[in-house]
């Protein structure tokens, strides 16, 4: 019948149709806007690169350019003034209800010529893909066409996917609630352990940690759909994934600090501060907690996330908390101190590779003599660090 459209769905038929479409507009910003585009963690075929250009022109209206520059702005600028959409500054409210909107106002010709190198300007990129309401209008009649009546329903799911879905959870939720395996110097988080309904995208903290890596899932119990979809296109010839870093492992008995040693750190440097706030700063607050008294737990009941944040994310009420814990407990104090300092050893990357080291050896020995088990142990561990070859992600 006519109004079933040329399919000749059912309603219901159609909507299940509808979803497999925007799963295909999800692996398209994930793949290949999001990974392949703004961080080039992998390759694509031509062919599918185009693909994915076609169907984002025809569902969302969505320019490679501009979603790039944009995005790679956000990289830069992570929760400031020029951050194009972060909730730290403009609220969550508002990156929720006008993710879309953010979107539109830092589209300018000036931010996509400084962040959008590298992306498409082929004669049908600047004659036919720029006009988005074109595309927006296309996929209106592809659909009324081939579900009739039903077809409005699919359009109109298809037109709210990613303004809500992307624009709104990933860049709102994805910097305000969720878990957190890296504290990295911005507000990211991991809304879920399992990237599915977002292609992958939920993994936000481990994105921000790893911005090249094309694989966002980090630890075993944790999923990334737009990985998977990445290792079925690597299969098919349609994906490469080019080495990504030095592999780093650990040599059981290593006591003498090279340096092979101090790269391998600074290559592993957020899992290593990771486990700084596991092994050395956990247990010395359960210690303290044990030792201090019901009002002492209760002061102590934030702090191993006090002591493990990144500076510039702790408020001034959060500070003065943070001020009272040091100032009472100097076991805390110290621990915290040189949590400091060996992320001073990692922001020295950029420096002579023997001051590096001199660094990593002298922070290595301090710990050693600190008196904390804790922080001895994890001296220790450090040491134990060495280079592999590169690694694929």
């Amino acid at each position: 019948m006519w109004h079933q459209g040329f399919t000749g769905l059912l309603w219901w038929q159609a909507l299940l149709v509808s979803l497999a479409m925007t799963h295909v507009t999800i692996v398209a910003v994930t793949v290949y806007l999001h990974r392949h585009s703004a961080h080039r963690a992998l390759e694509l075929h031509p062919g599918l690169a185009h693909f994915f250009r076609l169907w984002l022109w025809l569902s969302t209206g969505m320019n490679t350019r501009s979603w790039t520059a944009i995005h790679r702005k956000h990289h830069a600028f992570c929760e400031t003034a020029e951050d194009p959409h972060s909730p730290v500054v403009l609220g969550l409210g508002r990156v929720l209800r006008e993710g879309a909107e953010l979107y539109q106002q830092a589209d300018t010709a000036e931010i996509r010529d400084k962040y959008g190198k590298g992306t498409p300007e082929d004669w049908i990129e600047r004659n036919i893909y720029r006009h988005t309401g074109l595309g927006i209008a296309l996929m209106f009649a592809l659909d009324v066409l081939l579900f009739g009546l039903a077809g409005i329903a699919v359009w109109a799911i298809q037109m709210i996917w990613i303004p809500f879905f992307a624009a709104g959870i990933i860049n709102g939720v994805g910097h305000a609630l969720g878990y957190r395996n890296f504290e990295v110097p911005n507000a990211a988080t991991n809304i879920v352990p399992w990237g599915i309904l977002i292609g992958g995208e939920e993994l936000h903290n481990n994105h921000h940690t790893f911005p090249n890596s094309p694989k966002l899932s980090v630890k075993p119990w944790e999923f990334d759909l737009g990985w998977l979809w990445i290792c079925v296109f690597r299969g098919l010839g349609l994906a490469r994934v080019p080495l990504v870093r030095a592999g780093v492992t650990q040599v059981p008995g290593k006591h003498a600090i090279d340096l092979d040693t101090a790269w391998a750190a600074i290559s592993d440097r957020f899992e290593i501060m990771s486990r700084y706030a596991d092994r050395v700063i956990a247990p010395l607050v359960e210690q303290e907690r044990e030792r201090a008294g019901a009002a002492g737990a209760r002061m102590l009941a934030r702090a191993r996330k006090l002591l493990s944040r990144d500076q510039t994310l702790i408020d001034a009420s959060a500070r003065d908390q943070l001020e009272r814990i040091l100032r009472e407990h100097p076991r805390l104090a110290a621990v915290y101190e040189m949590r400091l300092e060996l992320q001073g050893v990692w922001q020295q990357r950029s420096r002579g590779a023997q001051e590096i080291l001199a660094a990593l050896r002298d922070w290595c020995e301090r710990a050693e003599r600190s008196g904390v088990d804790s922080l001895q142990d994890f001296a220790a561990h450090l040491r134990s660090y060495t280079l592999t070859s590169a690694a694929s992600a």
